[in-house]
């Protein structure tokens, strides 16, 4: 009895303290995986190595990640980027070697990976299949039209005299992937942040009874979340072989998991724990910086993707007793 009568704590002082505890861990996380690599990987604050992190790491997952931000915001997830990825990684190499210039190259795979996102629309939105089912499906069957269209799976390389040094090329001075990165970050970030269709993404990711009940066209919304997650990573499509100068059968599917740790990464520098393209961004930095100071520190392939698992898992448990915390 007398435990109901004790002075109350002020509304909302527990909520608002997780809340900004959860804002400052993330930081403070980073600058501390920071000074440790500083100090104990070699060469890791060179600019060669701050330049390859970039420019090879940074550029393609930031641009996956950024179309994953839309599904996982829409509340569904695509797991068919990396086949959307190398659809059009497939078609650009495919008509370069053919003879067709840039100007054919890149549009044929963009509209070749978007494909895949309409794909998906297709059975989300036509025929109603949740969006892990859908794009689980999109991803299974493509994988095996490539290894059908690659000869069980083997890399097809560019042809020395189509090779474009698209990848190397620079703008103003700025390597034009990531002008290329910082463009789609701008559109897809002030589309979901400040668009109509952002807010309507919003509502039937987080309160889809609203969304259904205030009569939003879900259909066209998931459709075309999942036609922009698709587009996304068909711009990463064309830049990989265009680096590696090679199309690589499956390689997309590298992407994945990444894209989606970096999107709830992300989430968690949000003040209302939503997606968000900066926070994504964020989060694929703060990957690709931990996997490249422990190859640097000389733990292999396999260790560093227990570590990213590890390092993720983290994120998303402190962030859930942060909700906890601020919803008692």
């Amino acid at each position: 009895m007398s435990d109901s009568l004790s002075a109350p704590q002020p509304a909302g002082l527990t909520g608002l303290s997780g809340r900004a505890l959860l804002r400052l861990v993330m930081p403070t996380l980073f600058a501390a995986v920071l000074l440790f690599f500083a100090l104990k990987a070699p060469g890791f604050l060179t600019v060669g190595n701050l330049s390859s992190l970039l420019l090879n790491n940074f550029v393609l997952l930031a641009i996956v990640a950024i179309g994953m931000t839309y599904a996982i915001a829409a509340g569904g997830i695509d797991l068919s980027v990396g086949t959307a990825l190398d659809f059009s990684a497939l078609t650009f190499v495919l008509l370069l070697n053919a003879g067709f210039g840039l100007y054919v190259a890149i549009p044929g795979g963009l509209l070749a990976g978007s494909l895949a996102g309409l794909f998906n629309a297709g059975l989300i939105a036509g025929l109603r299949i949740s969006p892990f089912l859908a794009t689980l499906g999109t991803l299974f069957i493509g994988s095996n039209v490539q290894k059908l269209l690659s000869d069980g799976g083997q890399p097809i390389y560019l042809e020395a005299q189509v090779r474009s040094g698209l990848a190397s090329e620079r703008l103003l001075g700025v390597p034009l992937p990531l002008l290329l990165v910082a463009l789609l970050a701008l559109v897809y970030g002030v589309v979901l942040a400040r668009g109509r269709l952002g807010r309507e993404i919003i509502v039937l990711g987080s309160q889809p009874l609203v969304a259904r009940y205030s009569g939003l066209a879900q259909r066209r919304i998931a459709a075309l979340v999942f036609i922009a997650s698709a587009f996304a990573s068909a711009l990463a499509g064309i830049l990989l072989p265009a680096t590696v100068n090679a199309y690589a059968p499956m390689s997309g599917n590298a992407f994945l998991m990444n894209a989606i740790g970096a999107v709830f990464i992300g989430a968690t520098l949000s003040l209302h724990n939503r997606v968000n393209v900066p926070g994504t961004l964020l989060g694929v930095l703060f990957l690709n910086v931990t996997a490249n100071g422990l190859l640097l520190i000389g733990w292999n392939f396999f260790w560093q993707q227990v570590a990213t698992g590890v390092l993720i898992l983290s994120v998303l448990l402190f962030s859930f007793a942060s909700r906890r915390l601020g919803a008692g």
